[in-house]
């Protein structure tokens, strides 16, 4: 009990996470005016684009940014809802409503809390690089395609089609032609703001810069394009969703797929965030906990689920943050436009922040990483196109399980080949019958993928009468090694053949002994420590032979 309570009181937040705030206090708060401004576009767009609309995205960068901020892992993490999430939250609001958003946020938070404090933080370093990279490509396609019903008019839509790549077509082939271009138009304009501005000064937040120009261009012309509407001016009182076991029970799935990818790309930003800038080491198991907790506060005010977002965090950084004080002043800076300017916020074209949002999936994308990989092995290059695939055409959680397994494979069958068969001669002076003896040397580990290969090679062998078996190279040994080494003892010895083992190491002692390796010898003397005696009594067997 006493372990559990320091456990989770390690957990917790300290005094020693505002121990730099006296010297950095400045460059933490420009840094978190910088991130809120960047963020707001962005706020807006994911939330539009979840289907849970504007203000939940707007209420999750506010109210799970700081509590993410307070009880996070990382010094610098920036948190709020993020284009994964979306396309996770996207067809759970199709299905479900958006009443589901905040039950599903409840769900994922308590999973992940609970994660936290079972000490899972370190599992997302088993996630292979080509897989992390797999995924955030499909993501970057599935962000792009989810704005083009958004630009081809009011009326038009995805059809029925669940798959974002279908529904784009479907949306395409629908296509109100006058509003695809004045929405192509403000696309344009919003990206050219994003990629040309911060050239001229990387202070400038060229996103910002476009949908403001974009917005005050339209209110000047007459324009069909869709706005945003209105948007509540405070925030909403916190209250519990409407829960019962029915709806506990249909979506416990979804919220465990939001968990789950809450979790891994909440650890992966902060990971990153870490060798961005020395701010200190990130606690793995304290930010699933923290995170957790800002999905649940995001769902009681109706909010989305909240993960840290690696393109905020980034920003936050190289703005100079130090500290928790930058994110937290990046969620005020939000709530103050919630406050001051929600009228204006809500006279936003959405076709401006699907502009936004374009530009952000394309820079998800690192050219010079894809090459990297792909030229890399083709284990690599496989698992990346492989995660890239199903995550675009099936799931997210699907994708990442299913680059994980190809890439569990071919590892498998790497380790698998480096288990080596080898012949030796017996070295020094030959004397007759030496051709009888066969010194078998086994090297590399030898476990379930490479087991039968090591069997057929050693039983092929013939026109021999002793078989020394030299283990001391052997790395890994599992029981399905174990028991085929046992097989070949027996196997040899049933055909008149005497087999020796040289060399067991300490570790594999009591496995060889537990599955019956040893115990299949013809006799206890029949294993050594050094070759020499090994060899010397395998010739005095042969010199036994009629």
């Amino acid at each position: 009990m006493i372990r559990a309570l320091h456990a989770v009181r390690a957990l917790l937040p300290s005094r020693a996470d505002y121990r730099e705030v006296p010297k950095s206090w400045r460059r933490d708060l420009l840094a978190g005016v910088t991130v809120g401004i960047v963020a707001l576009p962005l706020a807006l767009g994911f939330g539009i684009s979840s289907g849970a609309g504007a203000a939940a995205g707007l209420i999750t960068a506010i109210v799970a940014g700081v509590i993410a901020a307070v009880f996070g892992g990382s010094n610098v993490q920036v948190s709020g809802p993020t284009g994964a999430m979306v396309v996770v939250l996207a067809p759970i609001v199709a299905s479900n409503g958006m009443g589901a958003v905040a039950i599903v946020s409840l769900m994922a938070g308590v999973i992940v809390v609970i994660a936290g404090i079972a000490r899972l933080g370190r599992a997302v370093s088993f996630i292979p690089w080509p897989v992390i990279e797999g995924f955030t490509l499909g993501i970057a396609v599935i962000i792009f395609l989810q704005q083009v019903p958004a630009l081809t008019g009011p009326a038009t839509h995805g059809g029925s089609h669940t798959n974002v790549v279908l529904a784009a077509f479907d949306a395409l082939a629908s296509a109100d032609l006058g509003y695809l271009l004045w929405a192509l138009g403000a696309v344009v304009i919003v990206a050219g703001c994003m990629l040309l501005l911060p050239r001229l000064h990387p202070a400038i937040p060229g996103s910002l810069v476009g949908v403001i120009l974009v917005t005050l261009l339209t209110l000047v012309v007459s324009d069909p394009l869709a706005v945003i509407g209105a948007l509540p001016a405070s925030l909403p009182v916190p209250s519990l969703p409407a829960l019962d076991i029915g709806t506990l029970s249909s979506l416990l799935l979804p919220a465990l797929t939001v968990a789950a990818l809450a979790a891994i790309e909440s650890l992966l930003s902060a990971r990153v965030a870490a060798s961005l800038a020395d701010t200190g080491p990130y606690d793995p198991d304290r930010e699933l906990f923290g995170q957790g907790l800002a999905s649940i506060g995001s769902g009681l005010f109706g909010g989305m689920p909240a993960t840290g977002a690696i393109a905020r965090t980034a920003v936050n950084v190289r703005a100079g943050a130090r500290t928790r004080l930058a994110a937290i002043v990046h969620a005020l800076v939000l709530l103050l436009v919630v406050v001051a300017v929600a009228g204006p916020v809500g006279a936003i074209p959405l076709a401006a922040l699907s502009g936004v949002l374009m530009v952000t999936a394309i820079r998800m994308v690192h050219l010079a990483t894809a090459r990297s990989i792909l030229r890399s092995t083709r284990a690599d290059a496989v698992a990346y196109i492989v995660t890239a695939i199903v995550t675009v055409s099936v799931d997210l959680i699907v994708a990442v399980v299913i680059g994980m397994i190809v890439a569990a494979i071919f590892a498998l069958r790497g380790l698998a080949r480096a288990t080596g068969v080898q012949r030796e001669p017996i070295l020094g002076d030959p004397e007759p019958g030496d051709e009888r003896i066969a010194i078998i040397r086994l090297d590399g580990p030898l476990f379930f993928a490479a087991a039968d290969r090591v069997l057929a090679e050693v039983t092929s062998l013939d026109d021999v009468s002793v078989v020394v078996l030299r283990m001391s190279q052997l790395e890994l040994v599992d029981a399905t090694g174990a028991h085929v080494l046992g097989e070949i003892v027996q196997q040899l010895e049933r055909r008149g053949v005497t087999v020796l083992i040289k060399g067991v190491r300490e570790g594999h002692v009591e496995l060889f002994r537990t599955v019956g390796v040893l115990g299949s010898l013809r006799h206890q003397n029949h294993l050594f420590v050094d070759l020499p005696a090994a060899i010397e009594h395998a010739r005095s067997h042969v010199v036994r032979e009629p």
